[in-house]
């Protein structure tokens, strides 16, 4: 596999974890989050990866986030700006600037656990994450 393909991919995935919540507060969004998820790269491949990411409110209905996520063959770190978009869920978008990719994000919160979606450079990333 192509190494900046790998690292779109992780890039996505590492982001995926910014997005959408669905049934908690968005107070709850701020805060340390943890989880797995998975890549599907451009080639096609699949990989498993772990993140880490971080939360701020900016605004009243804007969060920042910073994200370390890795797989078996790589780590990256990105940052991603959200916006409240209804109830528990967000939107938004996410840039790795070590590569130079960026691309779409949706979160859905629901209690202490989130599910994220990624989209950018060929790749997409899912993810389900644990408030820490």
């Amino acid at each position: 596999m192509h190494y900046l393909s790998m690292m779109t991919a992780v890039a996505i995935a590492s982001l995926s974890v910014f997005g959408m919540p669905t049934t908690a507060s968005a107070a709850e969004l701020a805060g340390s989050w943890s989880g797995n998820g998975s890549i599907r790269l451009p080639s096609g491949d699949r990989e498993n990866a772990r993140c880490n990411v971080t939360y701020s409110r900016s605004t009243g209905s804007s969060y920042t986030a910073f994200a370390v996520c890795a797989t078996k063959s790589a780590r990256v770190s990105q940052s991603a700006k959200l916006q409240r978009v209804g109830g528990n869920a967000y939107e938004g978008s996410f840039y790795n600037s070590e590569y130079n990719v960026s691309g779409s994000m949706s979160v859905t919160v629901s209690g202490s656990s989130q599910v994220v979606s990624l989209d950018g450079g060929g790749a997409q990333a899912s993810f389900r994450l644990s408030k820490r």
